[in-house]
């Protein structure tokens, strides 16, 4: 059986490992000649209580009700190890069984400063077993179907609608196409003091607003976009592959690869891709202008 070299031979971490633990011999020495430092942990859990604060004159008990309020174990269900450490490997020196008298002081044990006391849960009914505190994967998650959903008021689909009715030209990816542009057009004069093409300064509320002009707007339409062909072209999407699980940015939201490579009817050229969203948000339905590259519940 061979195992992994944990030596650090990267020059940089070596530097700042020796940075960090430079003081690491006299960190206790501030201390109290009363005072223990005790790191907690709990056989049901991954958490690790470090640098605990308590006085020699303390009890057991004490200590056993510090465990309860950090780990929910009752004292009488707590089973004691004293460790040197808590790093794998730490040494068991004594062991406090619940039966143990709980008016025995901690300074009768001589517990070096950075031991670690270990709790071992014996309650077989005990609500931390399993992964019960830490483990999200056994958490219900809430879902709602599309079809609850699309009944909901004041939700982007519902709005989505209403603008839609107000203009049958409305899409919500053009929408968003839009502020964007007008936020990075704020962003730019607040910087630099200059207005955007197709933008100008509002004198009565001093924000900038795009300029509502038809000839300037099919200008921009008419400009090739070859930029994007270029930044975003196939090798930018080479490293995907379709079904694979993703998450989209801004927004950290994940969901899974549904269609690779480009879509004429956006304009600009580019390869983009469409992503199949886990929650019922997002811009399209995998339609664009009636033609359809993915079947996805819309917004």
């Amino acid at each position: 059986m061979t195992t992994k070299s944990s030596t650090i031979k990267n020059e940089d971490l070596l530097a700042l490992k020796s940075y960090i633990t430079a003081a690491d011999s006299t960190q206790y020495n501030s201390l109290a000649a009363t005072t223990l430092v005790l790191d907690l942990t709990h056989s049901n859990l991954h958490q690790r209580h470090a640098e605990i604060r308590f006085d020699k004159h303390d009890t057991v008990d004490c200590l056993r009700q510090k465990i309860h309020q950090k780990t929910g174990t009752a004292p009488h269900m707590q089973h004691l190890q004293l460790k040197t450490t808590a790093a794998p490997g730490g040494t068991i020196f004594y062991e406090i069984s619940p039966e143990t008298e709980s008016d025995r002081k901690l300074g009768y044990y001589n517990l070096p400063l950075g031991a670690n006391v270990h709790c071992v849960d014996i309650d077989p009914y005990s609500s931390s077993a399993g992964g019960a505190y830490e483990n999200t994967a056994l958490v219900e998650k809430y879902k709602m179907s599309d079809e609850e959903y699309d009944k909901r008021k004041g939700t982007l689909r519902d709005w989505g609608r209403q603008k839609k009715e107000e203009n049958p030209d409305f899409s919500l990816m053009k929408h968003a196409k839009e502020h964007a542009q007008l936020v990075e057009a704020r962003r730019f004069y607040k910087e630099s003091g200059s207005v955007k093409e197709g933008f100008e300064l509002d004198e009565s509320s001093g924000l900038i607003i795009r300029v509502e002009n038809e000839s300037f707007n099919d200008t921009q339409t008419a400009k090739p976009k070859s930029g994007a062909e270029i930044e975003y072209g196939p090798e930018s999407t080479q490293h995907l592959t379709l079904h694979d699980r993703c998450q989209v940015q801004p927004g950290s939201r994940r969901g899974e690869i549904a269609y690779i490579g480009t879509i004429d009817e956006l304009g600009g050229g580019g390869h983009w891709v469409g992503v199949i969203l886990d929650e019922p948000l997002g811009k399209t339905d995998g339609c664009v202008d009636s033609v359809r590259y993915f079947e996805a519940p819309g917004p």
